[in-house]
């Protein structure tokens, strides 16, 4: 009951409490690098405004609508606006690329119909395609940000409470369509609290953000413009694009602003280390950044090794890195590590986790799997075996969790809701472990959860377990082989489950590559490859937060449908 009376007990309420003064308020900076700056003030007038549009158009309190709008200013406006007019905004992203239009549009009009949308808001650069899903028999309106012009009419705001829906976020698909997963003002609260509060970042008032992150993706949306909200917390965002063609900008900007707080996924550490160029490191300083947070994809322990590094000389703290573990299905945040502390890297026995059971070891060949942290005050965490019963340390089962923080299901979906909760436990999928005993040994013992992969996508050979991420990251510094772009995965032949790998190349590395990979998988771990797919560049599936599709590569290979360069017929699809 504590939330019904709590000045912030919804995003709305939040919003309207936040302290006003110099610096308080959100920098929106675009594709041209021109910075456009918004007091909180002027956030929460523009969304009451932007409300009373809403009103207008004929959209009650409950009604949902889709936000496929590529400017970032816009998008958070739009989608504020509609909290406040009891509106349920639903993100989708923006199409960024040429690549699959008709695909695109099927996901939209997936995404828009299962929704509900009554209106689907866009730009005039993407409203061409946008208005596409006519063709799929959506009968959405479709409307460009221009409609909310210098007039406005009378708006009467609507009651709301914890229990309301505050948006849809939509699944990434990355096992499946995506599905509409429901989160409450009440959610949104409680994990804004838990993962930016004392037990999480412990946010104070000299913080400032700094983000490229997607906003139609949980981790930039909550991450950087509600949870910050709703914790006093000012932004800078940036472009998702511009960070693409220009990762450097990203480390520019937290040196300008003075960010104490950055995220991303691992392949963004990865590709900035990578791309920054020696003589560009003498006008960085990093020596701001207090957090500096990994998640939304495993996470490699060498990538930011390598990425703390290169930056130390300007400022870089490795105590920065704070790896952490989350799914939409708990808002945001499910377990974080220490802020201010040392990662905690854990070398495991390979032929051990094969059993299940992740045993310490010293020897060259241990994998190693990075610790993402404990769960937060009034959430709980638990790694269970296929029975749901608890299991000990060190013990690999799927993670589940329950607390305040877990959807109350997926919209209009009462099958998946069924299958994801179960006695108030989200089933996640993943896999992982419990250990105390990782990291310093001087240390007060203190269990962190260690995440392996997905139960689904799990690869069983001769009865031995293995993740496809480690399989993956054993090849994935071979020369040609495109970084991020490998998969692995498993299909049957003749009642036995093989091994097939597929890595995106330039056709003239392909010939050295399949024989250079299948090399190293035996040498890592005794399996011989019954397949390496080489594939063109930018032809391996992924979703739109640029999560590998397994599943579906592996049933675009078994459907004879992979597209690569000289395939080898050894093996057959069907």
């Amino acid at each position: 009951m504590e939330l019904r009376t709590h000045p912030k007990a919804t995003l709305v309420s939040a919003m309207g409490s936040l302290r006003q003064g110099e610096g308080r308020g959100f920098t929106f900076v675009s594709t041209k690098r021109e910075e456009q700056y918004f007091a909180y003030g002027d956030l929460e007038r523009e969304a009451h405004r932007r409300a009373a549009f809403l009103q207008g158009l004929g959209l009650s309190k409950g009604d949902r609508v889709a936000l496929v709008i590529p400017e970032p200013h816009e998008f958070v406006l739009t989608f504020l606006g509609a909290a406040v007019a009891g509106v349920v905004p639903v993100p989708i992203y923006p199409r960024a690329s040429f690549k699959n239009v008709d695909g695109y549009v099927d996901t939209l009009a997936h995404i828009v119909g299962t929704s509900g949308a009554k209106v689907v808001f866009c730009m005039a650069s993407n409203r061409e395609v946008v208005a596409r899903i006519a063709e799929r028999g959506s009968t959405a309106r479709i409307c460009d940000v221009s409609v909310f012009d210098d007039t406005a009419p009378s708006f009467t705001a609507p009651a709301l409470t914890p229990d309301d829906l505050c948006f849809l976020q939509f699944t990434s698909g990355s096992t499946s369509k995506p599905k509409g997963v429901m989160v409450t003002h009440g959610n949104l609260v409680a994990n804004a609290s838990a993962f930016l509060g004392p037990h999480g970042l412990d946010r104070n008032d000299d913080d400032k953000g700094v983000s490229w992150l997607p906003l139609f993706h949980d981790m930039g949306l909550i991450g950087f413009v509600l949870g910050t909200l709703v914790m006093d917390i000012p932004v800078v965002v940036l472009p998702t694009e511009t960070f693409a063609r220009s990762p450097g900008l990203w480390l520019e900007t937290i040196t300008k602003h003075r960010g104490t707080i950055t995220y991303a996924p691992n392949f963004a550490y990865q590709l900035v280390t990578k791309r920054v160029k020696e003589r560009q490191l003498a006008s960085l300083d990093l020596s701001t950044l207090r957090v500096a947070g990994s998640g939304a994809e495993p996470i490699r322990a060498r990538t930011l090794q390598e990425f703390a590094t290169k930056f130390a000389p300007v400022g870089f703290r490795s105590n920065a890195f704070l790896p952490s573990y989350g799914m939409a299905e708990s808002t945001l945040a499910i377990t974080f590590h220490p802020h201010g502390t040392e990662m905690v890297v854990d070398r495991v026995d390979p032929k051990a986790m094969q059993d299940g059971v992740a045993r310490p070891s010293d020897a060259d060949d241990a994998l190693e799997v990075m610790g993402c942290g404990r769960g937060f005050p009034d959430h709980d965490v638990q790694v269970v075996d296929p029975e749901g019963k608890p299991l000990p340390e060190r013990r690999v089962g799927q993670v589940v969790a329950r607390g305040p923080s877990v959807t109350p299901g997926y919209f209009e979906a009462a099958d998946a809701t069924a299958e994801a909760l179960r006695e108030g436990w989200l089933q996640t999928g993943d896999l992982g472990y419990f250990a105390s005993d990782a990291g310093d040994p001087n240390a007060p013992p203190s269990p962190q959860l260690f995440i392996c992969g997905r139960v689904k996508d799990l690869i069983i050979i001769r009865g031995a377990n293995h993740y496809p991420q480690d399989l993956e990251w054993s090849v994935a510094d071979i020369e040609g082989v495109r970084r991020g772009n490998v998969f692995a995965f498993s299909v049957m032949k003749d009642g036995t489950e093989q091994l097939v790998m597929a890595a995106e190349a330039v056709s003239g590395d392909a010939e050295r590559l399949r024989v250079e990979i299948a090399r190293k998988v035996q040498q890592d771990f005794g399996l011989s490859p019954a397949h390496v797919a080489i594939c063109p560049v930018g032809t391996l599936p992924k979703t739109s937060s640029g999560k590998a599709q397994r599943r579906k590569t592996k049933q675009l290979f078994e459907a004879g449908a992979l597209a690569e360069h000289a395939p080898d017929p050894t093996l057959d699809a069907g």
